[in-house]
Formats: structure tokens, C-alpha cells, sequence
């Protein structure tokens, strides 16, 4: 469609008009007395598929693994008030994520909104809440404005660095008939740097001798991937990610050094490193404070967000823009320049940081215990190169999910970047919809009690999902803290905890309780091979434990620039 059409339609059509023109493909939630109209009408359309949740908060990670893992939009559906609130924890990941999801909720009767009559789910500053975790929400006033609202926020939530949006539209307004324009989606803004800025960044990229580059989750978002391969082979820079980052570079390009950025073993590559080329990331506080992270030499700095640029380090050259526009256009500013300049390359720069990366490599396989290390070999060996794997917050992923599980291809890899326990599960369902690929979760048993309805999603829609549920009966990582800091006294980390794989089978997946690695790599293999739902509950107290080793002090001196 390229012209408006005007036509006649329910306020629940209307949306599903809206969101079939944004192509989108599925909505994630729950149906509710304020969302009937809306649910009936896609339903209906046979254009867009609902995933039928079990929780608000669920259907809204879902909602988050599908835009990560495809770079499209997100669409979550709710019921007002409770349903709202319930999402929360949801919209708040996806927030902290820089993830495009579209929260639709509904809300009381026009007459009644704001009135304070106590009707059913009546939520008169649900608005305000929404907006705490939102780029951009919007409550709908009146019928025929319900498309234009849905593009306006779905572009907002689109243009430069993602973020989640919401709207709300009273239950009288979805069931209303009447007159819709029905008009083409905005367009969403990606901007390329300033010419003056980028000709600045090549000039310095252009007279390293020992580049270093540094990718966020905007490389990935951006799909800027490509590019930033395509630099880092010219400049023969080694490439660290964030772990949000990891996928920008597949993990066994030869410059690839790994998600080390918070090491204090890398300490020496970013001494050394005379230009640091930073994109998409934030440099996030637990990297940069608390491990003392300072970058002597030349910082440029890409990222679509204005405001995260300089916020931790003072930079050489601001880049304003989209990850992959920007990194076209410093490899196009080099191409019209012959050679690197006065400076010559450091041939030893790239072995050394492969060094660095192969050192702290044996440092954590060391670590994790031979169990587990084999236990990680079974499942990058058996996956395929584009499989997607999701981490939830547990130990299990601190120690070696996020860090060494090798990740080989962009949108292959999830995780709570708010490092909040339970979204593990409904991130991955939400990747395993969208793709249709194998997807396996890494989730701590603590963690998996906070979604455990949403096994039953991957059963109805016979999703191809391992749960690999590493269980130590509680909260490992907190065991953990509390011994550090309170002296060997532990409250609330030991856990009653059920049997996982009489759960699994009792929802209609297969199971399969693991106490060795030789039975994990037998049963993960099935499971894969399957393709249908499966849960393996892997009791970590039968295996070799892991270390929990707190870094060594870093060696990089306080400097101000």
C-alpha cells in the first residue's frame, strides 16, 4: 500500500490493519475482557499468528527475543491494569536491552477513564507507569487515530538506538465502528555520521599502528556486522565485544578476541591500543568503574545515541550515527586515501592480543571444571553454526554461557542485559518463533521458577527449545556473595526445589534428569535432534564444581585524559 485508504473498520481491526502493514508476523499475550476486540480481529486476519503466553511479563521477554533475534519489531498484547502491571518487568529488560517491542494494552471505557469509578482493571495512571519504562506511550483518544498512533510510536521506538514503546486504547474504542485512514508506515531514521566527523576518525584509524576495536550491542542491532569484519581485516585491529556485542564477529574469525571487555587480563591491550574505534556500546559501568577501565590512546567513538557518547570516557571524535552507516563510511574515507598512513603497523599487535584472548580462555575453562567444560563442547559441537542460545541469569552463564560458549553468527545469542533472573525461557520462545531455528536456554533452577508456565507456550506451539536447567537447589551466585561479605551467613539461597523433569513431562515435553556430562552430551544430542520441546535437569552438585574466582586486582593506573 502507497496511498491512504479510507475505510470502515472495528478499533480491533484497526490495530491489526496497523501492525499487518508494520509486517509484522506474530503478537505475544494474553486475552483479556480489554483486549477481545483486538485479539479477535487478528485472529481473524489470518495475517499475524498469537503466541498464547501464560504471563504478562513473558509474553513481553517474547516479544523482546523475537526483535533480537530477527532486528524487527516486537508486538506484545495485554489487558489494562493488572495485565499492564504484570508487564513491567518486561517493557524494563527490553528498555535496558535497546530492544523494539510494542506493548498494546487495553484500558477502561472512554466515559469512565479517569474518574475514579472503580471498574473493572481501572488503571488511571497506568500511562505514567508505562511511560517509566518506555521510550514513547501513547493512550489512544479517540477511533480513527488508533493507526497513525501505532506508526508514530512504532517509528519513534524504530529511529536510532531501539527502544520499547506502549499504547493504550480504551475497550469502547477497540469494539467502535467507524471511518480509518489506513495509511503506509513512516519512515525509520538512520542517519550516518557527519561527513567533517568521519573524515577526523579515518584520519586517526588510518595512522594506528595498533588499533583496537570494541563492539556493542549496536554493532549487532545495527547490522553492522559486516562492516565492522570488513574494517577489522583492513586494519588488521582485534576486535573485543561487549557481551550484548558477541555475533558482530563470529568468535572464530582470527581476530576475534572474545567478550573480554571487563578482564582485568586485557589490561595490556587497551594500555597499548594508540586508537580505540568503540561501536555501539555504552561502556557500561560494571566494565569501566568497578573494574577501573581507562583507554590512554585515541578514542573514536559510534553510536546512535548521542548521550552515551563521552558520558564514561572523554573521546577524539564523536560519531553520531547508525553502527553500520558509520563503519561504511570510514572504510569508504579509507578507500580514497592509499596506504595507512605515516605509521607503520605493529606486526606483533594482533598476536598478542590472540595471546591475551588464548590466556583467559584456559583461565575460565580451568575454572568451570572439566564437566563442565565438556559439557560446553557437547553443546557448540552438536548445534548448528546459526542455533540460537539464550542465558538466563544464573551462574552457569556468568562462568562460561556468556563468555566462552563460542557465538558464530549475529542474533545467535540472548540474555538479560538487565541481569535479571527469569527471562531465560520466554526468550528464547520468542527467538524460536521468529526463526524457526534450534534454541536452547541456559537457565539456573532459581530462575526457571519464575516462568515456568511459559513450558507450556513451547508445547502448544511445538517450538524446537532445549531448557538445560542447571540446578544447584538455589541461588549459587548469592551463596556466593553473601560467603564473601557476610561472613559465611546465607539467608533466602537455599531453595525447595521440584523435580524440573516431572514438570517438563507433566506440560507434555520430553525430559531427562542428567547427573554426568556423558549423559548430558547423550540426551542433549537427542533433544536437539528432536526438534520438539525438551528439558534436561542437570544437577550441578553431581558434577565437578565450578570456581567462583573473583579477578585479580587490574594493573591499569588512574588516568585523566
Amino acid at each position: 500500500m502507497t496511498t491512504p485508504i479510507a475505510t470502515t473498520m472495528s478499533g480491533g481491526e484497526a490495530v491489526a490493519v496497523a501492525l499487518e502493514g508494520l509486517g509484522v508476523s506474530h503478537v505475544f499475550g494474553i486475552v483479556s475482557v480489554h483486549n477481545v476486540p483486538i485479539l479477535d480481529a487478528i485472529a481473524r486476519s489470518g495475517v499475524i499468528e498469537l503466541v498464547e503466553c501464560r504471563h504478562e511479563q513473558g509474553a513481553v521477554h517474547a516479544a523482546d527475543g523475537y526483535a533480537r533475534a530477527t532486528g524487527r519489531l516486537g508486538v506484545a498484547v495485554t489487558s489494562t491494569g493488572p495485565g499492564a502491571a504484570n508487564a513491567m518487568g518486561g517493557l524494563f529488560e527490553a528498555y535496558f536491552a535497546s530492544s523494539p517491542v510494542l506493548m498494546i494494552t487495553g484500558q477502561v471505557e472512554s466515559d469512565s477513564y479517569g474518574r475514579g469509578k472503580g471498574v473493572l482493571h481501572e488503571a488511571e495512571s497506568q500511562l505514567s507507569m508505562l511511560r517509566t519504562v518506555t521510550r514513547r506511550s501513547e493512550h489512544v483518544r479517540r477511533h480513527g487515530e488508533i493507526v497513525d498512533v501505532i506508526h508514530h510510536v512504532v517509528a519513534d521506538i524504530l529511529s536510532g538506538r531501539p527502544r520499547p514503546g506502549a499504547i493504550e486504547i480504551p475497550i469502547d474504542l477497540q469494539y467502535a465502528h467507524g471511518e480509518t485512514v489506513v495509511r503506509p508506515p513512516l519512515p525509520v531514521e538512520r542517519r550516518a555520521p557527519d561527513e567533517a566527523s568521519i573524515g577526523r576518525a579515518v584520519t586517526l584509524v588510518r595512522e594506528a599502528r595498533r588499533p583496537l576495536i570494541v563492539a556493542g550491542g549496536g554493532a549487532v542491532g545495527g547490522d553492522a556486522g559486516e562492516a565492522l569484519v570488513a574494517l577489522a581485516e583492513r586494519l588488521d585491529a582485534p576486535v573485543l565485544t561487549t557481551i550484548e556485542g558477541r555475533g558482530a564477529i563470529a568468535e572464530d574469525h582470527p581476530l576475534a578476541i572474545g567478550p573480554n571487555t571487563d578482564l582485568s587480563s586485557m589490561d595490556s591491550l587497551w594500555a597499548d591500543a594508540d586508537v580505540v574505534l568503540a561501536v555501539g556500546t555504552r561502556f557500561q559501568q560494571n566494565n569501566n568503574v568497578h573494574k577501573a577501565l581507562t583507554i590512554p590512546g585515541r578514542l573514536v567513538h559510534l553510536d546512535a545515541d548521542v548521550e552515551t557518547i563521552g558520558r564514561i570516557h572523554p573521546v577524539d571524535v564523536a560519531l553520531v550515527g547508525d553502527a553500520r552507516l558509520g563503519l561504511e563510511a570510514i572504510i569508504d574515507g579509507l578507500d580514497g586515501l592509499s596506504g595507512r598512513g605515516d605509521a607503520t603497523p605493529d606486526p606483533a599487535w594482533a598476536d598478542g592480543a590472540r595471546a591475551l584472548r588464548a590466556q583467559a580462555q584456559a583461565e575460565t575453562r580451568d575454572s568451570i571444571g572439566p564437566d563442565l567444560e565438556s559439557i560446553m563442547d557437547s553443546i557448540r559441537s552438536t548445534l548448528p553454526r546459526e542455533a540460537i542460545v539464550a542465558k538466563d541469569a544464573t551462574v552457569s552463564a556468568y562462568l562460561w554461557g556468556n563468555r566462552m560458549l563460542p557465538v558464530l553468527a549475529p542474533r545467535t545469542t540472548l540474555r538479560p542485559v538487565s541481569m535479571a533472573i527469569g527471562p531465560g525461557v520466554p526468550l528464547a520462545i520468542g527467538a524460536a518463533v521468529a526463526t524457526g531455528r534450534t534454541t536452547v536456554v541456559i537457565q539456573g533452577d532459581g530462575g526457571l521458577m519464575l516462568s515456568l508456565g511459559e513450558l507450556a507456550v513451547a508445547v502448544q506451539k511445538e517450538l524446537p527449545l532445549v531448557v538445560c536447567v542447571f540446578n544447584d537447589r538455589g541461588y549459587g551466585i548469592l551463596r556466593f556473595l553473601q560467603d564473601m561479605t557476610m561472613g559465611g551467613r546465607r539467608t533466602g539461597v537455599e531453595l525447595a526445589t521440584p523435580d524440573f523433569a516431572a514438570l517438563a513431562r507433566a506440560v507434555g515435553m520430553q525430559a531427562a534428569n542428567v547427573t554426568s556430562a556423558a549423559e548430558f552430551a547423550a540426551s542433549f544430542s537427542a533433544a536437539v535432534e528432536s526438534r520438539r520441546p525438551w528439558l534436561l535437569d542437570i544437577d550441578l552438585t553431581a558434577l565437578a564444581p565450578m570456581q567462583i574466582r573473583p579477578q585479580r586486582p587490574s594493573t591499569r593506573p588512574p588516568q585523566a585524559r
